[in-house]
């Protein structure tokens, strides 16, 4: 059993930049095709980016342009840097597999994009 732990949310004003980090426990992350997720509050989870195993990338087009996802394979870590960010960002980050595993969501970490 594989298990993600998101961390690097926080609180940053309106066209700042975070960078997420996703740990994996397994080895076996380098054969995952790779997702950042959010919710917002009120709203479905969502998936904003993902890569496959070689390194190619998709993005939403709410965040095209603005992130950018990464993987480190050799040491099983999953990023998101997020540059001018905007209050609608504003969400509970979550990295998954793509498509998702109920039994693979984390906690989470929490981005808050406010002046």
């Amino acid at each position: 059993q594989v298990q993600f732990l998101e961390s690097g949310g926080g609180l940053v004003q309106p066209g700042g930049s975070l960078r997420l980090s996703c740990a994996a426990s397994g080895s076996i992350f380098r054969t995952f095709v790779m997702g950042w997720y959010r919710q917002a509050p009120g709203a479905q989870r969502e998936l904003v980016a993902h890569i496959i195993t070689a390194g190619g990338t998709n993005y939403a087009d709410s965040v095209r342009g603005r992130f950018t996802i990464s993987r480190d394979n050799a040491q099983n870590t999953l990023y998101l840097q997020m540059n001018s960010l905007k209050p609608e960002d504003t969400a509970v980050y979550y990295c998954n597999r793509s498509p998702p595993l109920a039994t693979y969501w984390g906690q989470g970490t929490q981005v808050t994009v406010s002046s």
